[in-house]
C-alpha cells in the first residue's frame, strides 16, 4: 500500500488559510505536532507555514511555559521529600527567558522561541513567545502577579483582538480560558514560587499570591462554546448568525480557529455561572 506523501509548508498555509486565518492576524496557537502528520521539514515548516500566512504584519504566539519552577512543597508527581525542599528553591538556576526552555507545551513553542526576533514574556512560570509585528506589545510586560490575567499576554491578545488556533489540540489545552478565570469576582487565590535568573549569575527565589488557575472543565466550557448557534445566542458572542470556531484539518490534525475576545466574554460568564 502506498504511503501517503508528507505535507508541505505550501499545502499546510493552505490548508490555514481555508481555516479562517489571514494576514495581518495575532494568533494565540496550542499544538499538537504528532497530529498534524509527517511534514517535510517537521516542525519548522509548521512554524514557517503559519508565518507565511500571517505575513510581516501579523503576530504569531505560543506558551512557553515553565510549570516545573514551582514550589517543590506541591509537587506531586513525583512528589520529593522536604529536606529537598530548601536545595532546590536555593540552587535552581532560576528562569531565563533567553535560556530557559519551556516544558510540557510542545515542540512547536520551542522552535517559535528560538526562531530570530522571537520575544519573550519574563514570567518564571507561565511566559509566552510572541514573533511578528506585534511581539513587543504582546510580550514586552507580563506582571508576577497577573500571570494569566488582563496584564498578561492573555490580555495583550485580547486587547489586539486575536485569534486562538487549537491545531490538533483541544480546549483542555486552551489557555485564553485562564484570563476568563481571572475576570471571575472572586478567583480562587493560592501562593505560588519560582526560581529567577539575575544578571548576576545568582538565581533568586520569589513567592506571590495570584489566581489558580484550574483547566478540569476546560474541555466542557468550550464544548458549550461551540454548541452555540443562532437559536441561543450568548453573552459574548457579538455576531450569533457566525459559527464561533471554524473546525477543519491542517495536515493530518483536527484543528480549531476562533476569535480570542467573544470566546474569553462567553468564559468569563459560563465559570460564573458553573463554579462555585
Amino acid at each position: 500500500m502506498t504511503q501517503p506523501l508528507p505535507h508541505k509548508t505550501a499545502t499546510l498555509a493552505t490548508d490555514l488559510r481555508e481555516l479562517g486565518l489571514a494576514a495581518g492576524d495575532t494568533v494565540l496557537v496550542h499544538s499538537s505536532m504528532r497530529a498534524v502528520g509527517s511534514v517535510a521539514g517537521g516542525v519548522q515548516a509548521v512554524v514557517q507555514a503559519l508565518l507565511d500566512v500571517l505575513g510581516p504584519d501579523g503576530t504569531l504566539v505560543v506558551p512557553t511555559h515553565m510549570p516545573a519552577n514551582s514550589d517543590p512543597a506541591g509537587w506531586e508527581n513525583p512528589p520529593v521529600p522536604p529536606e529537598w525542599w530548601p536545595v532546590i528553591r536555593e540552587h535552581s538556576p532560576g528562569f531565563d527567558p533567553d535560556r530557559t526552555p519551556s516544558r510540557w507545551m510542545g515542540v512547536l513553542p520551542e522552535v517559535v522561541r528560538a526562531w530570530p526576533g522571537a520575544r519573550r514574556s519574563g514570567h518564571p512560570q507561565v511566559s509566552f513567545a510572541a514573533l511578528g509585528a506585534r511581539a513587543a506589545t504582546v510580550a514586552g510586560t507580563h506582571p508576577l502577579e497577573d500571570g494569566l490575567g488582563d496584564g498578561s499576554p492573555l490580555g495583550a491578545v485580547y486587547r489586539a483582538d486575536g485569534k486562538v488556533l487549537l491545531l490538533g489540540c483541544g480546549h483542555d489545552r486552551n489557555t485564553s480560558l485562564h484570563l476568563a478565570e481571572c475576570r471571575q469576582t472572586r478567583p480562587s487565590i493560592t501562593e505560588h514560587g519560582a526560581a529567577v535568573h539575575e544578571p548576576s549569575g545568582r538565581s533568586r527565589w520569589l513567592t506571590w499570591t495570584a489566581p489558580l488557575a484550574d483547566a478540569s472543565d476546560f474541555a466542557e466550557l468550550g464544548a458549550a462554546y461551540e454548541a452555540l448557534s443562532t437559536a441561543q445566542p450568548s453573552p459574548g458572542v457579538t455576531d450569533p448568525t457566525a459559527s464561533p470556531v471554524r473546525i477543519g484539518r491542517v495536515g493530518n490534525a483536527e484543528s480549531r480557529l476562533l476569535r480570542q475576545r467573544p470566546l474569553v466574554d462567553f468564559a468569563t460568564d459560563w465559570l460564573n455561572r458553573h463554579r462555585s
